[in-house]
């Protein structure tokens, strides 16, 4: 069965806006896990703008499953992971002032690069995702710079659904079988959600892990978390 591991970057967003500490994004964690997630993701950014640097090591001390970092790998960033050494950890080429994830890696262009990092990650124990778009020539390259895992930026496949699905599961199926064919892990993240999730579980059940937030806290407002969490794993496992 496909993992579901909720990004609480959203809960992290709400508890800043007005300072003090509602709602409680360790508390929240601890939950998630409770009512059934296979893991718990962070996207800790420079401005701390959502999750603090000081949520991270907090996290770490309490999270009992799957613990993934996601970021850009600015020596920041890889002191940290390198710090708390979580399960997994997720490169993402994300701009200081970018509001979201909106693309992949380049893997070919900065394959030395990733090469280097990686290596480093992988070290200290730490399983590594690269965030590519759905091209297999990036999870080709991924594969060559020694990355564990890739992780499908799900940006256009969530915007063409909509209008029209066959379209939508047809442009990530060289990527995704790309990745498969190479015995990368394969993971999936951006704007997946109740209405698309179970249709991309199905195309791709080799898919290890998906990693959703923001649809997933704005559908817990109004069926709480513990029901959305069990929707969200209702269409994981319903692909089978």
């Amino acid at each position: 069965m496909i993992r579901l591991s909720v990004n609480i970057n959203k809960v992290a967003t709400l508890r800043n806006a007005r300072g003090g500490n509602i709602p409680d994004v360790l508390q929240f964690a601890r939950d998630c896990e409770a009512f059934g997630a296979e893991g718990i993701t962070v996207h800790p950014r420079p401005d701390e703008r959502h999750i603090r640097k000081s949520d991270v090591y907090a996290l770490k001390a309490l999270v009992n499953t799957e613990f993934n970092i996601e970021g850009n790998p600015e020596p920041s960033f890889i002191n940290l992971v390198l710090d708390v050494k979580p399960t997994q950890v997720t490169l993402v080429p994300d701009a200081h002032d970018q509001l979201t994830s909106n693309h992949g890696w380049d893997t070919k262009t900065h394959l030395a690069k990733l090469t280097t990092i990686i290596q480093r990650f992988k070290n200290a124990g730490i399983r590594v995702s690269i965030f590519v778009d759905a091209d297999p020539i990036m999870v080709e390259y991924a594969a060559k710079a020694g990355a564990d895992r890739v992780e499908l930026y799900t940006g256009p496949y969530a915007e063409i659904y909509a209008e029209n699905p066959k379209k939508a599961i047809e442009l990530y199926e060289p990527a995704a079988e790309k990745a498969r064919e190479l015995k990368l892990g394969l993971n999936a993240g951006h704007d997946l959600n109740l209405q698309n999730l179970k249709a991309f579980a199905q195309a791709f059940p080799w898919v290890d892990e998906v990693s959703i937030g923001h649809a997933l806290i704005a559908d817990a407002l109004y069926l709480g978390i513990k029901e959305t969490i069990k929707q969200y794993k209702y269409a994981l496992s319903s692909s089978n």
